[in-house]
């Protein structure tokens, strides 16, 4: 099968930091299902590992990278109860396992959902990875009740990203929370108002006045999705006694949890993988998400968050693809589509 890899961690400007090679087709395990990838989108993970900071350590050219996909089914192993061969699917995999950058994957049936049929695969691709994150940190880590009748404020900094883009459309379909979003450009500032979020502010400007002249008893729940040490003491101040603060990435600078005491501010840590790396025994909740996802596509509650499809699936079009990512510049998701 077609496929693309790296040998070694290179800048993406060097000519092999990714190159097109080909594998066997993998073979699908007792609870595996095997499937015709027909589109991928890109996450910073992907570029984290290719340039070296990724959990893998040394690279085995067969272990590809990328973990979203949207396929169709094309095998299952002896013990898959809940797809058959024809199924159209969309999820975001196992970070120890080889990834979606090939044109086939094998994923656990527990960690997949059915494609939302309104929509196509490459609009699908955008979805999983974020979608799970987002889900995950309000519903699973920070306990958000998933009613409309839920009052309060939501601050998500980053709105424009991809996980920002998806958590303000589900907070906007499931709660009544009013969503704050950060974002500092003309561009990015319109992404967020189109994907729900009711208030913009600019984090390249203090944000404790900005997010209480909205809120003026500060915001119940964050969630910091990028940069958190550049904004931490702002964070705080934004938000209310007995609020929430979620995080998704790994902080460059060691944080004062001190600093949360005061306001008895709960701390939560979202890691979308975990799930599947500890073989959990609620690890098939990823493809239940994924499933609600989908009904609520399909109801037009939530959109895609594509923002640039890329084209075919090979290492030149993915060069590009992490380009955009390592340039801080991405909006949504960026997504490549057939090989």
């Amino acid at each position: 099968m077609k496929a693309v890899s790296f040998y070694k961690p290179l800048p993406i400007t060097d000519s092999e930091s990714l190159v097109d090679i080909t594998l066997a087709r993998p073979v699908p395990g007792p609870r595996d299902l095997l499937v015709e990838v027909r589109a991928i989108s890109v996450n910073p993970i992907d570029t984290k590992i290719r340039a070296g900071a990724g959990p893998r350590g040394a690279h085995d050219v067969s272990k590809l990278l990328g973990w979203d996909a949207a396929g169709i089914v094309v095998g299952v192993g002896s013990d898959v109860k809940q797809f058959a061969p024809g199924d159209a699917v969309y999820y975001a995999g196992a970070l120890d396992r080889s990834g979606t950058y090939g044109e086939f994957h094998v994923v656990d049936e527990r960690l997949a959902g059915r494609k939302p049929a309104s929509i196509g695969f490459a609009e699908a691709a955008a979805l999983p990875l974020t979608a799970i994150t987002a889900w995950e940190l309000l519903f699973d880590r920070m306990k958000v009740p998933w009613e409309k009748s839920l009052t309060g404020s939501l601050l998500i900094i980053g709105g424009a990203g991809g996980v920002g883009s998806i958590a303000t459309q589900l907070a906007r379909a499931l709660t009544g929370l009013t969503v704050i979003a950060t974002a500092s450009r003309p561009d990015t500032q319109a992404w967020c108002c189109e994907m729900g979020a009711q208030h913009v502010v600019d984090h390249r400007q203090p944000l404790a006045a900005q997010v209480k002249a909205v809120a003026p008893g500060g915001v119940n729940y964050v969630l910091s999705l990028t940069k958190t040490e550049a904004h931490y003491e702002q964070i705080i101040e934004s938000m209310a006694p007995q609020s929430a603060l979620g995080l998704i990435e790994n902080v460059a600078a060691p944080l004062d949890i001190n600093q949360l005491k005061p306001k008895c501010i709960s701390l939560h840590w979202e890691f979308m993988f975990a799930r599947a790396r500890y073989q959990t025994s609620d690890m098939a909740e990823q493809g239940a998400l994924l499933n609600e996802v989908s009904k609520l596509v399909d109801a037009g509650k939530v959109r895609t968050t594509l923002r640039e499809n890329l084209g075919v699936i090979n290492a030149a079009n993915l060069k590009r693809a992490h380009a955009l990512l390592e340039s801080g510049k991405a909006i949504g998701k960026v997504v490549l589509a057939g090989f």
